[in-house]
């Protein structure tokens, strides 16, 4: 039984000598110290408004309660950092009287404002760095600084920050974020030396974390630029940066890599909420290359690679932050691209088959979110709606307005250069100007508009201009006029030739289609509705005009085409059949215009009797003729000569009876009498 009386002795003995360390540890000393070092390192009073307490476990020091550290001047977000407690850890020297080293520093629930005014300055910039502001420290505390610093003698073995508030307020930007949950944990083995800085939030189940290792605590805080390298991980998302950084000004320099397969998780861990999944298409989503974060507040890629699921994009931009709004620059240019997936479900399906158009609303909010001047060249872009091929162009965003300028673009076998443009400065619309040579209709009107029925090349000219929050309505409102020019090609679904040579509307359906030589036509558009009045059709077997209405808005067709021509290859006779074109372009109804058919027959057969009936009098007229000029030539001696009338012949010959009487009346016979010469002399005055 002497060993456990021996225990007991042993335990009695220690619990004194704790009793007595209690008494031993220099609290108010700690406290003091700690106070002057925070306020030797930031310049920022440090109140203490709780009691400080010794402890002994779980490690030797002080608990001091009701802690604050005093924010820049004129500032209303309040303390820049206040904890209901902290607990400051020491050496076992402290105990003995000797130099105190305080190995750890624990911060439970603070509140923490990171705050820039309007001028940029952040309140994180401490006069305590050696600046004029610094509380005044006695040489003899071991825990002063020494040159180079107020940290600069300074170790820590752990510094610990628990379940702090972190606020972040930009008054210049009008950022005002919170981020609840965070955990900091910091060790500085060596005075002035590096620093592992580690970073954890939670929020609602999700975790991130970041992994620094800063180069000199010490210089990062004075101002100075020193060597960082950090890790972000988050769900879905992992980020890294390796370089050189500094806080004041905030710059730094280095390389970047991200890769995530989503950012909604790591953005609600910021604060930033409301953010939409990443479609299917866009993961993994990836960033390497070099970034610079200038002072002035400017950030700069170059030998940029961005991931988007399949496809690799190289980038050289420049975002400047300094004015009204953020301002994008650079070049893209990627070798391929696929974007279908970014289409719904991912297929390859025409925006509208007969359905109407969407008429979802479109948020065009991005638009008013910076402007930009992006220079493009693309290889091949695969889009769901065809292919592109060689995009050379530009594009510029300039407050809410969005203007796409094609300098060159290969798309349906053929050349289309324009400009495209989307307004959201007062309610959205869009726009453009497009000019085409060589394209391919039949890709090109399947994969716009869902009209598979016409197949050749087209040379064209479109002016355009929509205006409405949705698909519909923008189709509903559409301006705008052009021409096309089209070369041979098929009219599918429909044998018009075969249609109209032999009545017969049943010349519609697979199989059958409508040859021709050429089409071409002009068009204005007004509300939705496409007119055109000029529509010419030319073919070996006929010749065709057309006008009628397209309505884009409606999707509706209400079209006349009238043959000029029609033979008969055998026979060579003409006819002339209208044809209507009327109801859905998805499924159009065909039918022959019988009664203008029959109008049109109307019209010709009273021609031809007039025709017949203005014959037959000519001819009667030439037959009476011909017996008044026999008549005159045997009654009266006339004769009528070639290209003479018989009124003229016999006006002839009475003039010349009357002229002969006249003349033998007058003179005596039938000469005229002789003139004398002397007779006729003027008289002299």
């Amino acid at each position: 039984m002497r060993w456990i009386y021996r225990l007991i002795g042993l335990i009695v003995v220690l619990i004194v000598i704790a009793v007595g360390a209690l008494f031993l540890i220099p609290s108010d000393r700690i406290a003091a110290v700690a106070t002057r070092q925070f306020e030797a390192a930031t310049g920022r009073a440090m109140t203490i408004s709780g009691p400080v307490r010794p402890t002994l476990w779980p490690r030797l020091g002080v608990r001091i309660e009701g802690v604050a550290l005093a924010n820049v001047a004129g500032s209303d977000a309040g303390a820049m950092l206040s904890a209901q407690s902290v607990e400051v850890g020491v050496g076992l020297s402290a105990l003995m009287g000797g130099a105190l080293a305080i190995e750890t520093f624990e911060i439970n629930s603070p509140r923490i404002v990171l705050e820039r005014d309007a001028n940029g300055q952040g309140n994180w910039v401490f006069g305590g760095l050696g600046g004029a502001d610094a509380a005044p420290v006695s040489a003899s505390d071991p825990a002063a600084p020494q040159s180079g610093g107020a940290l600069s003698g300074v170790t820590l073995d752990r510094a610990v920050i628990t379940d702090a508030s972190l606020r972040y307020v930009d008054r210049a930007a009008g950022t005002d974020i919170t981020i609840e949950g965070v955990d900091i944990t910091l060790t500085m083995p060596q005075a002035g030396g590096p620093a592992d800085l580690t970073l954890a939030i939670r929020r609602g189940g999700s975790e991130g974390r970041l992994n620094a290792r800063v180069g000199s605590v010490t210089a990062l805080l004075g101002g100075e630029v020193t060597t960082i390298s950090a890790t972000v991980t988050a769900d879905g998302l992992d980020a890294g940066f390796e370089g050189r950084a500094g806080l004041e000004p905030l710059a730094a320099e280095g390389q970047v890599t991200l890769r995530g397969s989503q950012l909604a998780p790591a953005l609600a861990l910021a604060g930033i909420t409301g953010t939409e999944p990443l479609p299917a298409a866009a993961r993994p989503l990836s960033l390497s290359g070099r970034v610079t974060l200038a002072p002035e507040g400017s950030v700069h890629l170059r030998e940029g690679v961005v991931g988007v699921g399949s496809n690799r994009i190289n980038a050289a931009l420049d975002l400047i932050t300094s004015g009204e709004r953020p301002n994008l620059s650079g070049e893209i240019s990627a070798d391929r691209l696929d974007l279908s997936g970014f289409l719904a479900g991912g297929e390859s399906t025409p925006p509208s088959s007969g359905g109407g158009w969407p008429t979802e609303r479109i948020d065009a909010s991005a638009l008013g979110l910076m402007d930009a001047r992006i220079g493009l060249q693309l290889g091949p872009v695969i889009t769901g709606f065809g292919d592109l091929d060689r995009v050379r162009g530009t594009f510029v965003i300039d407050r809410a307005r969005a203007v796409l300028t094609l300098a060159e673009m290969r798309a349906f076998e053929g050349g289309m250069t324009g400009e495209l443009v989307a307004n959201n400065r007062s309610g959205l619309s869009v726009g453009g100007t497009m000019q085409m040579q060589g394209v391919s209709l039949l890709p090109l009107l399947t994969q716009a508009a869902g009209f598979e029925r016409l197949t050749g090349t087209a040379a064209a000219t479109l002016q355009f201009l929509g205006s409405g929050q949705s698909v519909d309505a923008i189709m509903r409102s559409l301006s705008g006029q052009g021409r096309f020019d089209f070369g041979a090609g098929e009219i599918i679904g429909f044998d018009l030739a075969g249609m109209l040579r032999n009545l017969d509307a049943g010349y519609v359906g697979e199989g059958n289609r409508t040859i021709f030589d050429s089409l071409s036509g002009s068009f204005a558009v007004q509300d939705g509705a496409l007119s055109n009045d000029d529509l010419a059709l030319a073919s070996s077997l006929l010749s065709v005009l057309g006008e009628g209405v397209v309505d884009i808005g409606a999707q509706v067709l209400e079209y006349r085409v009238t043959p000029e021509a029609l033979r008969n290859s055998e026979t060579g006779q003409a006819l002339r059949v209208p044809l209507l074109i009327t109801g859905p372009w998805s499924a159009p109804r065909f039918r022959l215009d019988l009664e203008g058919m029959a109008e049109q027959r109307l019209q010709e057969e009273r021609a031809r009797l007039e025709a017949a009936a203005q014959a037959e009098l000519d001819r009667r007229e030439q037959e009476a003729r011909a017996q008044l000029e026999e008549r005159l030539q045997q009654e009266l001696n006339v004769t009528v000569q070639d290209g003479q009338t018989a009124e003229d012949a016999v006006r002839g010959e009475a003039e010349g009876a009357l002229r002969d009487g006249l003349l033998r009346l007058l003179g005596g016979g039938s000469e005229p009498a002789a003139v004398d010469p002397a007779a006729a002399a003027p008289v002299s005055e």
